[in-house]
C-alpha cells in the first residue's frame, strides 16, 4: 500500500513502503482515459480555464468521458463508490475481489469513481477517502494490498472537484505461489543487457565499465570478452506493495521468492551472430511472456537487432523496446535513435504503434496498453550508470499483467503432465536435475513420469525426487512454471535436451517424419527437395532434411508452401499446431506442423533391438 492509502488510517494500521518502491507516487497527468475532460489536478488558474473551456458542452448527461463498459471476465472492477457498506455488502465485495484477484492471478485493477457502463462521474475528496479506506479492508480481508497508480480530477462544471482512482490490488504471497513473468532479453552484441539486468536485479547502477554484469556470467570467456555465449535467469520481484525485492540488502534467491507476489524471470539471451542458435533456442524452448530489446542509444539499430526483432515477432511474442547508454549521448542522438525505431517498427511489415514512456503515467498506462494490444509497443530510454529512467522501466514490470487469464491456466491444469527438458545437470550428492517447463499439468514430489524419446523412440520410466524453482524448494509445480527437478540416481546418459517428460497415461506422438505449412523468408537461391536446414519446434532442436515440396518444385524468397521434413539424427516429441522456425546459413522460414507421420510401436521396438 503506498503513502497516499496509508494517510487514510490511524497510525499504526497501514503500511509505509521504503524508497525502492516500483509504483507512482504522484500522478498529474492524464494518460489513461479516454476524451478531454481529464485535466491536470494544479493550480486554481488552471481549474477556472479548463472550466470555462468546457462548460457550455460538458455535462453529467451527456458528452461524459468514459472507459470501456465494465466486462463481467478479467481482473478489472469498476466501482462507483464505496462508502459506509453494510456487512452483507463487505462480504459480497470481498468475494467479488477474491474473483477479480483469481481471473488475474492474484493481481486486479479497480477503478474507484466509474460506473458499470464506464462513465468517469469522479467522487469528492470524504468519498474518495472512504472508498480507499474500505477498499484497504477488503484488501485485507482477502490477504491482499493495495496501491494507487493514478489520481486523476473529472470536471462536470461543479464547484466541488471530483476525482477518480485507479488502484492496483496484490495478493500477499502464499506457499511461493506468485506471479511469474518471464521476459526475454534481445538485442545486438554490446548493447548493454547483461549490464541493465545487473542493475535492475543486483539494485547497484554500473560504474561505466561493465561491474554491474559480472555476477550473470556463467563461463571464464564471458568475463573476459564481457558477451554473453550461454543462457542465463535473473530474478526481479515486487511485494505486495509493489516495492522492488532484488539481491540488494543481502538477499539470497530464497528470500526473495517469500517475500515477493509478483516474479519477473529475466532470460538474458546472446547478442553475437554466432550464438544465433542459442538465442532461437531460448525464444522456443522456454516459452517467454514477453520480449524486451535492447538497442544502444550510441549505434541505434545494428548487428542483429533486426534480426531479434523479426525473431519475437515470427514467434508472436510481445516485444517493448529499452534504448540503453544515453548517458554516453546528447540528447539529440537519442533522440535520432528512438526516431529510427519509431520508422521501423510503423513499417508494413511491423505494423506497430511506438509508444515512447517519460513519465511514471506513462509507464503505467504502456503497461496496461501493452498486455491489451499487441500492436503497442512502448520504447524506454534508460542508462544503467546515471539510472535515469529505470524507475519508469520498474514501474512497467511491475503492473505489467499476465497475457493468460485464470481460467486458460485451469485448463492446461487439468490436462496430463508434460514437462520440456531444457538443461541437464549433474549435482554432487543429490544426481541428476533437469531444467524446464511445465507445459501442462501439475508435477508433485514423488510423481512417477516416462521421460523420451530415446534414440530408437521409447520412453523410460523415473521418479521426480525435488522441485526448485528460482533456485528455492517447491512442493507443487504448475502448468506455465519453469523449474529443475531431481532425478536420483537415474542415467544422465539417456537424457538430451529436446525430451520431454509426461504422465505415463499419455500416449505421445513420436515422429521421424511431419509437415508444415512453411514462409521463405529469405533465401539466396532456391529452397527445394533434398535441402537441410536446423529445426527449432519448442524445446526441439535437431537438422531436418527436406523430403519433398507439395504442389512446387522449388521455393523462393516470400513463398508458401506444405513442406515434408525428416529429422536426420533421432525421433521427436511434437503436436500439431506447433511454431516451426527453420535456418540454414541465411536461409530462414517460419511455419507451423500441420500433419504427424507417427511411429508404430512395433518400428519402435525393432529399432530398440537393431541399435542393441
Amino acid at each position: 500500500m503506498d503513502a497516499r492509502v496509508s494517510d487514510l488510517f490511524d497510525s499504526g494500521n497501514g503500511r509505509n513502503p521504503g524508497s525502492s518502491s516500483a509504483v507512482p507516487s504522484n500522478s498529474s497527468r492524464p494518460t489513461k482515459w479516454h476524451s478531454v475532460p481529464l485535466k491536470k489536478s494544479s493550480s486554481k488558474k488552471n481549474k477556472r480555464s479548463s472550466k470555462s473551456l468546457l462548460s457550455f458542452n460538458l455535462k453529467p448527461s451527456n458528452n461524459a468521458p468514459y472507459l470501456p463498459p465494465e466486462n463481467e471476465e478479467g481482473n478489472v472492477e469498476y466501482k462507483l463508490k464505496l462508502v459506509n457498506p453494510t456487512h452483507y455488502r463487505f462480504e459480497h465485495l470481498a468475494t467479488q475481489m477474491k474473483w477479480r484477484l483469481q481471473e488475474g492471478r492474484g493481481e486486479a485493477v479497480y477503478q474507484i469513481g466509474v460506473e458499470d457502463n464506464g462513465m468517469l462521474v469522479g467522487l469528492s475528496e470524504d468519498e474518495m477517502r472512504a472508498s480507499l479506506k474500505t477498499l484497504h479492508r477488503l484488501a485485507e480481508k482477502v490477504g491482499a494490498d493495495i496501491t494507487v497508480l493514478q489520481e486523476q480530477e473529472v470536471d462536470y462544471d461543479t464547484d466541488v472537484p471530483r476525482k477518480i482512482a485507479e488502484v492496483l490490488v496484490r495478493k500477499v504471497p502464499d506457499d511461493q505461489q506468485f506471479l511469474d513473468l518471464r521476459v526475454a532479453v534481445l538485442g545486438n552484441v554490446d548493447s548493454g543487457k547483461s549490464t541493465l539486468l545487473g542493475v535492475l536485479t543486483q539494485g547497484e547502477l554500473d560504474n561505466g565499465r561493465g561491474r554491474a554484469r559480472l555476477n550473470l556470467f556463467r563461463h571464464l570467456h564471458e568475463i573476459q570478452t564481457g558477451r554473453t555465449s550461454s543462457i542465463s535467469f535473473e530474478i526481479l520481484g515486487f511485494n505486495s506493495r509493489g516495492e522492488v525485492v532484488n539481491y540488494s540488502e543481502s538477499r539470497t534467491a530464497e528470500e526473495i521468492c517469500e517475500s515477493a507476489s509478483k516474479m519477473i524471470t529475466f532470460i538474458d539471451l546472446a547478442g553475437h551472430h554466432k550464438y544465433l542458435k542459442t538465442t532461437i533456442f531460448g525464444l522456443t524452448s522456454y516459452c517467454p511472456d514477453f520480449a524486451m530489446l535492447v538497442v544502444s542509444a550510441s549505434t541505434g539499430i545494428a548487428g542483429t537487432t533486426r534480426e531479434h526483432l523479426g525473431l519475437a515477432m515470427a514467434l508472436k511474442v510481445p516485444i517493448f523496446i529499452v534504448v540503453s547508454k544515453v548517458d554516453l549521448c546528447t540528447r539529440a542522438t537519442v533522440e535520432r535513435t528512438v526516431r529510427q525505431l519509431e520508422r521501423v517498427l510503423k513499417q508494413p511489415g511491423c505494423n506497430k504503434v511506438p509508444m515512447v514512456v517519460e513519465s511514471t503515467n506513462d509507464a503505467v498506462t504502456a503497461a496496461q496498453q501493452f498486455a491489451q494490444s499487441p500492436n503497442i509497443t512502448p520504447i524506454f530510454t534508460v542508462s544503467s550508470v546515471s539510472g535515469e529512467s529505470l524507475d519508469f522501466l520498474k514501474v512497467f514490470f511491475n503492473i505489467i499483467p499476465p497475457l493468460s487469464n485464470s481460467k486458460a491456466q485451469e485448463e492446461l491444469m487439468q490436462q496430463l503432465t508434460e514437462f520440456q527438458v531444457d538443461e541437464i545437470y549433474t549435482v554432487p550428492e543429490v544426481g541428476t536435475v533437469v531444467g524446464g517447463t511445465l507445459y501442462s499439468g501439475i508435477c508433485r514430489e514423488g510423481d512417477h513420469l516416462v521421460v523420451g524419446p530415446t534414440d530408437s523412440g521409447q520412453f523410460k520410466e523415473l521418479s521426480v525426487g525435488s522441485i526448485q524453482r528460482n533456485r528455492s524448494a517447491c512442493r507443487v509445480l504448475r502448468a506455465g512454471q519453469a523449474a529443475t527437478l531431481a532425478l536420483g540416481n537415474f542415467d544422465r546418459s539417456l537424457l538430451r535436451k529436446g525430451m520431454v517428460m509426461v504422465s505415463p497415461e499419455m500416449d505421445p506422438t513420436i515422429c521421424w517424419k511431419f509437415e508444415a505449412e512453411i514462409v521463405l523468408l529469405f533465401h539466396t537461391k532456391t529452397f527445394h527437395k533434398g535441402f537441410q536446414v536446423t529445426v527449432h519446434i519448442r524445446n526441439v532442436r535437431q537438422t531436418a532434411t527436406v523430403e519433398a515440396v507439395y504442389g512446387k518444385e522449388e521455393l523462393r524468397t516470400g513463398e508458401k508452401a506444405v513442406v515434408l521434413f525428416k529429422f536426420i539424427k533421432q525421433p521427436e516429441y511434437l503436436k500439431v499446431g506447433a511454431k516451426v522456425l527453420f535456418r540454414e546459413g541465411v536461409t530462414k522460414g517460419i511455419g507451423h506442423v500441420t500433419k504427424l507421420q507417427p511411429i508404430c510401436p512395433h518400428q519402435a521396438s525393432q529399432s530398440e533391438n537393431e541399435g542393441a
